[in-house]
């Protein structure tokens, strides 16, 4: 039957999140049960996607990546694929009404990192953050208002702001595996490798404008995803906070990280707060 594949399909979903981030994982059980499952069909689909480009350094990345991109063209087109977590996102494609050109924007930036290791203008820098982060926002988003295209409209701008402001805050935090590991300099105009407290300073500021914005659209979510989204905001912040006491020569060394007991504090503050409507 459809029902149970789509079951299974939905399970291995959940299952992709659960495994590669827990921190996005626990902000996903904070959502309402009616939008969550469609949160995991979204992120199983956009984490296949960047693990080819990223991990998967010992085969033809570019034949794994053409391939998943024509699987998803046929799901999508057929509203089926036999890659599960492709199947359970064509669900929630459909559902939702995602615009296709959400999903090509972000392959685009997907297929970019293949090759392209350096941005060198603001212009290029934001096209790749708009693929790859403030359109998964945005298909978020989608679910979120549940057809409200009004209340989409009205929230766009700060859903791309908070996508662009957790996408830096990854950059920022794995500099050392995209400079050496891939060989990726994602910021334009600053030297990397040689990090100074200057150019990490210009970096934060940028990202907290990102975060100010992003903020004041999470006050207007929907009832149902307002707190899931409000944690996963309190964890990105609390890494923008460790990474900006973090010397700038050390970023490039070693991985800021929020320990599992410090997420469950957490959790438990940014409850208290979004009950005292404190956000």
């Amino acid at each position: 039957m459809k029902a149970l594949f789509d079951t299974v399909s939905f399970n291995c979903s959940k299952i992709v999140t659960k495994s590669y981030s827990t921190s996005f994982s626990l902000a996903t059980k904070m959502l309402y049960k009616s939008i969550r499952q469609d949160i995991y069909n979204i992120y199983g689909f956009v984490r296949f996607a960047d693990e080819i480009v990223d991990s998967f350094h010992d085969y033809d990345k570019e034949m794994l990546f053409n391939n998943f991109s024509k699987d998803l063209e046929d799901a999508i087109t057929h509203k089926i694929s036999l890659n599960p977590i492709l199947n359970a996102f064509q669900h929630t494609f459909h559902n939702h009404s995602i615009d296709k050109n959400l999903v090509d924007a972000f392959m685009l930036s997907m297929q970019l990192d293949l090759h392209k290791t350096t941005y060198l203008t603001q212009e290029d820098f934001k096209k790749y953050i708009y693929g790859s982060a403030d359109v998964v926002g945005l298909m978020c988003l989608k679910v979120f208002v549940k057809g409200d295209d009004l209340k989409y409209d009205e929230l766009k701008d700060t859903a791309m702001a908070l996508g662009s402001a957790f996408q830096k805050v990854n950059f920022l935090r794995d500099l050392k595996a995209d400079v050496e590991g891939l060989n990726r300099s994602y910021f334009p105009n600053i030297d990397l490798i040689n990090l100074d407290e200057t150019s990490k300073k210009l970096i934060i500021n940028d990202i907290e404008e990102d975060f100010k914005k992003g903020l004041s659209g999470i006050k207007k979510l929907p009832i149902e995803a307002k707190f899931g989204v409000f944690m996963a905001y309190r964890y990105y912040s609390q890494l923008l906070k460790k990474l900006k006491k973090t010397p700038a020569l050390h970023i490039k060394n070693t991985r800021i990280r929020v320990s599992n007991p410090k997420k469950i504090e957490l959790l438990m503050r940014s409850y208290v707060k979004y009950q005292l409507n404190l956000m």
